[in-house]
């Protein structure tokens, strides 16, 4: 392709775009609806999954010894409590220890400060390799003769599990459907284009002009509208981002939620809306050439 055959091709796909205001206005704001809820929903399901990797490195469960065991006794449990399905580490904590640390974290109320250790339970903190599996592995715990018992924040992670998925689910749908919209949409567009300009098309073919000459320019136009709304929908995803990053941060009741930094996250966004944007208009112009001029 040669540079004045760019230039024009550049030139007339800008003005074609312009040409039909509103209906670009719509295949743009298609495409930017598009990848802003694909996107929303995406990043949903990532920090969900992320959340779940770092739950993953901290959590814990604690199995308590039954309280008729001496320190001895309950430490020879250790063993088999490692044995056990989706253990990662176990750490013996004894009465005095727990205490210890019980009074620490409250050490303004002067009123647990002399409390006897012996009212609390010798316990195992028991970290495990998948998180997904807390509830079986609390199960298999339990059945360990000498453990009276085992708390574990299922209730925490079965949610983000269920965050993550409903969002995954949820992202590929409206992927699917928003795509052929935006497709439809900025299709439509270029007919009009097309149609505006039958007879000079018309004259271009009876002229010699190639195929590929008469396309390039709603091509140009396609690629322009999906990276327009590529453009337009990455800015907003950011903004958007950034405010709900805030409000996570400032709010005193989400202080358990972490949030991935944009800035880790902005290049494969910005790749993946320029990419879809590209597809989008770029499809949508194809398919109208094809379809509706049978050139």
């Amino acid at each position: 392709m040669g540079k004045h055959n760019f230039r024009y091709f550049f030139r007339e796909g800008i003005s074609n775009m312009f040409s039909h205001g509103f209906m670009s206005f719509a295949a743009i704001g298609i495409t930017v609806a598009c990848l802003l809820i694909m996107g929303t929903f995406t990043l949903v399901a990532v920090n969900a999954n992320q959340q779940l990797k770092d739950m993953e490195k901290d959590n814990e469960m604690l199995a308590y010894v039954d309280e008729s065991y001496t320190t001895e006794q309950a430490r020879m449990l250790q063993k088999e409590i490692e044995a056990q399905p989706n253990v990662a580490s176990v750490t013996f904590i004894t009465r005095e220890e727990a205490m210890k640390e019980f009074q620490e974290k409250y050490a303004d109320e002067t009123l647990f400060q002399d409390l006897d250790p012996q009212i609390l339970r010798d316990r195992y903190a028991v970290k495990t390799v998948n998180i997904q599996l807390t509830g079986e592995t609390k199960e298999a715990l339990e059945k360990v003769k000498g453990v009276a018992s085992v708390t574990a924040y299922e209730e925490i992670s079965d949610g983000l599990i269920t965050v993550r998925n409903i969002a995954t689910v949820v992202c590929m749908t409206l992927i699917v459907i928003l795509l052929v919209v935006s497709v439809f949409i900025i299709s439509n567009t270029i007919k009009l284009t097309t149609f505006d300009r039958r007879e000079e098309i018309a004259i271009m073919r009876m002229v010699g002009a190639t195929n590929s000459f008469i396309r390039w320019p709603f091509v140009y136009e396609g690629f322009m509208l999906g990276f327009t709304g590529a453009v337009i929908a990455f800015l907003l995803q950011w903004a958007l981002y950034e405010a709900v990053t805030r409000g996570v941060e400032s709010s005193d009741t989400l202080q358990l939620i972490s949030v991935v930094n944009f800035g880790q996250l902005w290049v494969p966004v910005a790749a993946t809306f320029l990419i879809a944007g590209v597809v989008i208009g770029v499809g949508g112009s194809l398919s109208a050439i094809r379809r509706f001029l049978q050139v």
